[in-house]
């Protein structure tokens, strides 16, 4: 099988000058988003929205949210991050990424007013998915927060839902170093008067979300948990409400993802029957999320404390008693002591490696700081070789889990002939 062309040339020359909007660094703030906006017209003012915040989960919820409303016949926006594979899939109609020419026609449109702002390369490309859902006219268009809420660039839009997923800790750098200053920025999405579905807290998050809900004369709805939940190889079946579910997704945290969408669903469209839910559920292709590569090889973009905890618990429930084998890699090591709690001692064999973009921690500097952590590991060249290696060493019956980061996303697919051909991600 042939490698998708990923990029058109004229498109590369676009995205080299949208990636260069990244050395502005990441500004919290709305001004510049607003200001871009205007310039196009404020192409969000006449949209339907749900608005997603949270630590983890966010974009399995926002996936799900979509998929469901699409199985109703909605025509739906999606803009998520990060991309996997290529840029356009951060932005879609229809699970349909955003054309290359439709890409290059904007940045020509608001180039100017992007430099003159000194737009950053998130507050552009959230201005430029709702230019491209109006243009579009989507029925309904789901938007996931890119970090935090309150500053978040996507905090210009009056959504007619909120949705929080569960919050953690993440992104502390930037965020701030305890739960509290966490959920108070995610708590920044609750807008006046407007209604929102939370999946169940820790009772510090929950007082400050329900602090802000109050501020803002709104009330909060906490979606029921699933229960008599069944993982398999390849789907998980669960009960929500007195109902039985199968999605595509694997893992009990997915299950706890699809209960939080439906309870969305339920509040955007009470009368929205279980057959279409349940459709909507099944067809859900979301990868990079306890992604099956193959008979016992699986990829999980987690990347924080709790989303590798999520990943290794699926695969050991999947595979009891089963030898079991890493390949490992992170972007940065600020937060390596707090997962390698969770990593030590889980992996008979544990390899480690990076990305040949180089925007990951370098292979020998990821497996120095594991070993001084006391959590024994093995250095590959690249993640190629460490996963003609994973293949050989799970030929008995070993299972494997290839985890840390989406910055690998493309090597992994293209070795395992997974294609995006058709457009549809």
């Amino acid at each position: 099988m042939q490698p998708p062309t990923l990029t058109s040339p004229d498109l590369s020359h676009v995205l080299e000058s949208l990636y260069a909007l990244q050395r502005h660094g990441i500004k919290l703030g709305l001004e510049h988003t607003h200001r871009l906006l205007e310039f196009l017209g404020h192409p969000q003012k006449n949209l339907t929205l749900i608005h997603i915040a949270g630590t983890n989960g966010k974009g399995s919820t926002c996936a799900y949210i979509d998929s469901i409303l699409r199985a109703d016949g909605k025509k739906v926006g999606l803009y998520t991050s990060p991309h996997l594979i290529r840029f356009n899939e951060r932005i879609r109609v229809n699970g349909i990424p955003i054309k290359d020419h439709e890409i290059i026609a904007f940045m020509e449109h608001a180039g100017a007013t992007i430099k003159e702002i000194e737009s950053t390369f998130f507050e552009t490309t959230t201005a430029m998915a709702l230019d491209h859902f109006k243009r579009h006219s989507v029925d309904v268009a789901v938007i996931e927060t890119g970090l935090g809420g309150r500053l978040d660039s996507t905090n210009v839009i009056k959504p007619d839902l909120i949705v929080i997923t569960p919050i953690s800790m993440d992104h502390m750098e930037i965020l701030g170093n305890t739960i509290e200053k966490i959920a108070e920025e995610k708590a920044g999405i609750i807008k006046e008067k407007t209604p929102v579905i939370s999946v169940g807290q820790s009772k510090t998050v929950q007082k400050i979300l329900y602090g802000k809900a109050q501020e803002k004369n709104t009330s909060i709805s906490v979606a029921k948990s699933p229960s008599d939940i069944q993982m398999k190889t390849d789907c998980t079946e669960f009960r929500y409400d007195g109902t039985s579910y199968r999605t595509s997704l694997i893992g009990e945290h997915q299950a706890a993802n699809a209960a939080l969408a439906i309870a969305a669903i339920q509040q955007y469209n009470p009368h929205l029957n279980n057959e279409i839910i349940e459709a909507g559920l099944n067809t859900l292709f979301w990868p990079g999320r306890m992604q099956k590569l193959s008979e016992r090889i699986y990829y999980d973009v987690a990347h924080n404390e709790d989303g590798i905890k999520m990943a290794l618990k699926s695969v050991h429930t999947l595979f009891p008693n089963k030898p079991f084998y890493g390949l490992f890699c992170l972007k940065g090591e600020k937060e390596l002591d707090r997962i390698g709690e969770y990593i030590s001692g889980q992996f008979d064999r544990l390899l480690v490696s990076s990305d040949k973009k180089g925007f990951l921690l370098d292979t020998h500097q990821l497996s120095k700081k594991l070993t001084l952590l006391g959590i024994h590991n093995e250095p590959v060249e690249s993640i190629m070789v460490g996963i003609k290696k994973i293949k050989q060493i799970i030929r008995g019956s070993g299972v494997a889990l290839i985890f840390g980061t989406h910055y690998i996303a493309e090597e992994i697919f293209l070795e395992f002939e997974i294609s995006f051909d058709t457009g549809v991600i």
